[in-house]
Formats: C-alpha cells, sequence, structure tokens
C-alpha cells in the first residue's frame, strides 16, 4: 500500500469506501492516479464478518448521532436512525443484498415522462440509458452480476419458490431469482455462493461483491492507493479562487489533520455527503460548500418502500438461502392509470428472528404479535422497492442543537411521503397479499418502512447549475476540482436498487477525472 504526505497535493483524496469510492479509487489506481482513501469505519473481513444481527449491527453500522423530522413513521419509529448505512471500510457494500438492476430508460427521464406532479421536483437526468449502458455492462462484468455476461441465475430458495407460485397464478411474467451481485459459479478468484442465509450481515464466504475484498485489495495491489482508516473527515477547504486544496480531518485518535488534495470526491453517503459540504461553509461559499444553487441537501431520496410477510400451513424457512434472488418485475413499468406515476418492484427478503421481532411493526406486542413469531418457520416475505418522487422539502439539513463526537452538528434527515408513495405503496401492498393468497398463505401482514437504506439524492446531477449541484460527470457545478461520487448525485430515484447505477457512475467518473488529469485540466 503507498505512503503519501499530508503535504502532497497530487493526490485524489476520495471521502468514503464503499460502492461509489471504493469503485472509484481501483478504477483511477488502475490508471495510475495516485489516491488516499479517507474512511471513517475501520476494516474488517469475511474471517471477522458476524453471523448474528445485533452484534453485526454494532460492528458495522454508522451509530454516529442523527436527528429525524417530518411525517414518515420513522420519525416516529426509530428517531435516532433515520438511515441503516455502514461505517466501516467497503461501506454498505458490506450488508447489502446483492440485487443489481440497471435504471430504465424512462427513469432517466422523468419530468418528461410524468410531467408536472404537484409537490414533486422532478428534473430528468442530464445522462441517458443509451450514454449508460456501456458502464452498465462493464459493472455488470466487474461485479459478476447473474444472468449477464452468461453467468447463470441462481438458484430459487422457498422463499422464491412461494414467490414464483403465486405470482405466477396472478398472471404475472417477470418472475426471476433476478440479477444479483451474488456469485452463481467460482467468479474474479471467489467461489460460488453457499446458499448459508442471513447475509446481510457480511458474506463470510466472499461470493458476494463488495469493495472491501475487490476494488479496495485489487487499487492496493497497483501501488497507488492509501488507505486510511478511523477517519472522520470535517470539513472541505478552497483557495482564494474557490478550488479544492484539501480537506481536514480527526484521524483514528481523535487528532486534527490536514491532507492536501489535487482533487476531492465526496462519497459518504447522501446524507453525510450534504452534511460535509454544509459543514465546509466559507466566506465564498457563506451555505455551504457548492450550494450556490442552494439544492445541496435537497431532494432527498429513499424510495418507496413497505414489506408484506405471508403464514402458510407447511414450513418455508425463508431465511435458508439467498436473501434477495427473487423478483417480480411486472410492475415496474409506468402506467398511470394504476392511480400513481413510476412503478415498483417486489423482491423476496428475510431477517433473523431478532430483526424480524424489531421491524415488524414497532412498539407492537401481545397476542397477535406474538403469533407471528411463533409462525416464523412457516413464513415467506417481500420488501417493496419503488420509485420515490423528489421533493425540495425532503431534506438533510444540520442540527446545531446536536453535536457528534468532535463537536459538529449533525444531519437532521426530513421527509413527508408524497401522495404518489402512499397510492404506490397501497397498491404494491395489495398485489402482494393477493399473491400470496393465490400460493395458499393463511394470513399476511404489512409492515411499515425499515430505516432508510436506499438513500438518494441531496447533491443531484442536473444540465443547469441553478437546478442541482454537479454536472453529468458529478462534478460540482461551482467548484471544477471537487466531485460527488456516490448515491447522492441521482436526480431520480428509479425503481431499482441502486448500487448498479452508483458503480456505472463511478466508472464513467473515473474516466473523467484521469481525462482531464492528464490534459492538466485538473
Amino acid at each position: 500500500m503507498a505512503k503519501y504526505q499530508q503535504s502532497d497535493d497530487s493526490v485524489v483524496v476520495i471521502i468514503g469506501s464503499g460502492a461509489g469510492g471504493g469503485t472509484l479509487a481501483n478504477e483511477l489506481c488502475q490508471k495510475g492516479v495516485q489516491v488516499v482513501i479517507l474512511e471513517a469505519g475501520e476494516r474488517q473481513s469475511p474471517a471477522t464478518f458476524i453471523q448474528d444481527e445485533w452484534e453485526s449491527f454494532n460492528q458495522l453500522a454508522w451509530l454516529e448521532p442523527r436527528t429525524t423530522s417530518g411525517s414518515w413513521r420513522i420519525a416516529r419509529d426509530f428517531p435516532g436512525l433515520p438511515a441503516w448505512i455502514c461505517k466501516t471500510v467497503g461501506g454498505t457494500t458490506t450488508h447489502w443484498a446483492g440485487a443489481s438492476l440497471r435504471l430504465q430508460a424512462h427513469e432517466f427521464k422523468t419530468k418528461s415522462t410524468y410531467g408536472d406532479i404537484q409537490g414533486a421536483n422532478l428534473l430528468d437526468w442530464p445522462v441517458t440509458r443509451e450514454e449508460m449502458d456501456p458502464y452498465y455492462e462493464r459493472a455488470e462484468k466487474k461485479m459478476g452480476v447473474t444472468r449477464t455476461n452468461g453467468l447463470p441465475g441462481l438458484p430459487g430458495n422457498n422463499n422464491f419458490k412461494v414467490m414464483y407460485n403465486g405470482a405466477t397464478k396472478l398472471g404475472y411474467k417477470e418472475v426471476s431469482t433476478g440479477h444479483m451481485a451474488i456469485n452463481s459459479v467460482p467468479y474474479d478468484g471467489r467461489g460460488a455462493c453457499i446458499q448459508q442465509g442471513f447475509c446481510f450481515q457480511g458474506c463470510k464466504s466472499a461470493a458476494k461483491w463488495s469493495t472491501l475484498y475487490t476494488e479496495i485489495p485489487k487499487a492496493e495491489a497497483t501501488g497507488k492507493l492509501e488507505l486510511r482508516t478511523g477517519c472522520h473527515v470535517s470539513r472541505i477547504e478552497h483557495d482564494a479562487k474557490g478550488h479544492i486544496s484539501g480537506v481536514v480531518y480527526f484521524d483514528a485518535d481523535g487528532k486534527e489533520q490536514r491532507q492536501k488534495a489535487r482533487v476531492v470526491c465526496v462519497a459518504g453517503n447522501s446524507i453525510e455527503s450534504p452534511r460535509l459540504l454544509l459543514l465546509s461553509e466559507s466566506s465564498k461559499f457563506a451555505h455551504g460548500l457548492a450550494n450556490g444553487s442552494g439544492q445541496v441537501g435537497r431532494n432527498y431520496m429513499r424510495h418507496t418502500t413497505g414489506s408484506v410477510y405471508a403464514v402458510f400451513d407447511q414450513p418455508v424457512h425463508m431465511y435458508r438461502g439467498t436473501t434477495m434472488a427473487g423478483i417480480v418485475q411486472d410492475e415496474v413499468v409506468h402506467k398511470p392509470d394504476r392511480g400513481f406515476v413510476g412503478g415498483y418492484e417486489l423482491e423476496t427478503i428475510s431477517l433473523g428472528l431478532s430483526f424480524y421481532a424489531a421491524f415488524l411493526d414497532p412498539g407492537a406486542w401481545g397476542q397477535g404479535f406474538a403469533g407471528f413469531m411463533d409462525d416464523y418457520t412457516r413464513t415467506a416475505g417481500l420488501w417493496i422497492v419503488g420509485e420515490d418522487l423528489p421533493q425540495a422539502s425532503n431534506r438533510i439539513t444540520l442540527n446545531s442543537a446536536v453535536k457528534d463526537q468532535f463537536g459538529l452538528p449533525v444531519a437532521n434527515v426530513h421527509y413527508d411521503d408524497h401522495a404518489n408513495d402512499v397510492a404506490m405503496r397501497d397498491h404494491a401492498f395489495r398485489q402482494s397479499e393477493a399473491m400470496y393468497k393465490a400460493a395458499g398463505a393463511t394470513r399476511t401482514f404489512r409492515t411499515p418502512p425499515y430505516p432508510s437504506t436506499h438513500n438518494l439524492g441531496t447533491c443531484r446531477m442536473s444540465q443547469k447549475a441553478e437546478d442541482g449541484v454537479c454536472d453529468p460527470h458529478g462534478r460540482a457545478h461551482e467548484v471544477p476540482n471537487l466531485y460527488i461520487s456516490d448515491g447522492s448525485q441521482f436526480t431520480t430515484s428509479g425503481a431499482e436498487n441502486p448500487t448498479l447505477t452508483i458503480v456505472s457512475l463511478a466508472i464513467r467518473q473515473a474516466e473523467h477525472i484521469a481525462d482531464r488529469m492528464a490534459r492538466k485540466e485538473l
């Protein structure tokens, strides 16, 4: 691993090591670019992952204080945990499900497709699906996504078989074990999935793609990457011209440090990335770095979600096998006659008994609740993932009344459901219940949304500077050597799990940065 001086202003500094930051680092290092990753968490491995939900949560999750507001139920159920993301090398690619889906063409053009929707802040992406397809192909090959590049699909577990049975009886056609970044056969030096289940807690066999043991080690092998763990970035600094000059961070010992930089790429997730920009206000950027448009922190999206569980007469053991290798895609189309714009996916899901109890109906107790716990082995489950419309009022702001361990204002996450989200969720609930009843369920149960895992928007791409924060390559409109490199740059959410798109954008962004550096434009 390389070692750079803090005074070295030739390096690219990447803040965060997840799907965006970790991929970007490797892509740049492979092109000969010198990179420093600053990661707030520690480095784990398949050997150190813990297959116990609560212990794993404490090992991997971002547990720094945050506050919550808005009408969403999360503000009531989990006011200190609006989002369930990770603080560890590899970021949330250490505990994600692996679902890897391309956004559809119309989802890049929602303003043009949906028109004006009251209360929504719709905007077309400044890139198209056609432009993104070559990068999607490269990302799928990098990640080993099933049903692409000749890789077979994963086998269906009982949870999927129940879904398939009910879905086909309803007439659904697009039902499969999906496109998953989980090895169905040995690939890229890693073995095939052994179907042990409980893989949200980190893949013990490394069959699931994660930047922790793919991108980052490959980048280190080039001799161009220095990974610094336990580093909380508190501020991005700039020179008199407004160009980024470096970052300030607290190291693992809590000491303040400064790293000079040629380019800074922010990949801290859609909550911490805007928080960092807002913390980096100055006389030149009075409302936060790169925030002349006032869009930093706005348009927060978290997908329209919820779950449906169903109890059967016979055992299902939904927790055995790959967690989310099962999907119904027939409802992902845009059909406004259903009472909403956009669409949704239905994906298999399972939780261990402790998390199942915590998230089934937070605060519930009594005979009905206990009955669902008793029926755990005879239960099947799915998760709704639907397009969430951007709203300017759904946003990340600084809460100066609450400070983190370094004395910095924490992020407040404000969210209100849009009427479109509510209509979509209700439709998805009804279809899911009908599907399970067609498969023979004796009873079904709807669960409210969990703390957010798909955090998007807040530093969105736009063609015009006044409409967003960054350009089509993620470069800040106002700051020529500052990039947004995570899901914050999403203009709209689409209905698909976002990781594949984040990785594809990182590959594309690396090309752009390396090319501009080679031409001395950065």
